[in-house]
């Protein structure tokens, strides 16, 4: 048999891989659930709210050293894969509906602690992420009368220098324990210091913590919102009849 008979399929096969419209190999899909690529995964699931760079976003910041010192890797896997209940803060593990794996949760979370925790910058923190007990509505009053009127206002309802704390839809759409976090570590990006920052040589104690946000608590209305004017307008005239 002539040698020219076997080098003619290899040819032709070497020639079909390199076929115009055929894509290259740098060019295959890789499958959702084989994307373990931090930047890709965070940008597709978390930068909407938390923002590009885990700051500036509708949500708390993630890219926050405070957070990351009182949040361990189980916690934070926790509500990546759960979500928060009751709150805009939605489960993406493909156990609990989402669409992400075990793996890919813990490729977000490793991610997060490499880029952003920063353990000697922020020192020894007082309050733990979770409430040691419940806390006290009425010493709570006080608490925020001591740390968070002077920007906040007398009555939570904004001041010069922050806006409502007792907003309604605001404490609809916020858990005790994210109103925990965000009196702990603050809101960098927004203005609104730490636990540390409220008031200048005082800080915040676990305990004053947990009061202040049981007060933030029981001023969150059962039902958020206010009904449509038309719907409102129905339910005056029913009343009237």
């Amino acid at each position: 048999m002539r040698r020219d008979a076997f080098l003619t399929p290899l040819l032709v096969a070497a020639a079909c891989m390199r076929m115009p419209g055929r894509p290259g190999e740098d060019s295959q899909v890789v499958r959702p659930e084989a994307l373990t690529a931090f930047e890709p995964l965070y940008g597709a699931n978390c930068a909407g709210c938390h923002g590009e760079d885990g700051r500036h976003g509708a949500a708390a910041a993630l890219a926050d050293p405070h957070y990351l010192a009182i949040a361990d890797d189980a916690t934070i896997r926790r509500v990546v894969s759960n979500g928060v209940p009751g709150t805009a803060m939605p489960a993406f593990a493909q156990a609990a509906g989402g669409m992400l794996t075990p793996h890919q949760i813990d490729a977000i979370v490793a991610g997060m602690r490499e880029r952003w925790a920063r353990p000697a910058a922020v020192g020894v923190l007082t309050p733990g992420y979770s409430a040691p007990g419940e806390g006290d509505r009425k010493r709570g009053a006080a608490v925020y009368q001591t740390y968070c009127a002077s920007c906040h206002g007398a009555d939570g309802r904004g001041g010069e220098k922050a806006g409502s704390i007792v907003d309604g839809s605001f404490l609809a759409l916020v858990s005790d324990q994210s109103l925990r976090t965000m009196v702990i570590v603050g809101r960098p990006d927004l203005g609104a210091p730490d636990f540390r920052g409220n008031l200048p040589g005082r800080a915040m104690s676990s305990d004053e913590v947990s009061d202040v946000v049981a007060w933030l608590s029981a001023q969150r209305p059962q039902v958020a919102g206010q009904p449509y004017p038309a719907a409102a307008r129905a339910g005056n005239e029913g009343g009237g009849q």
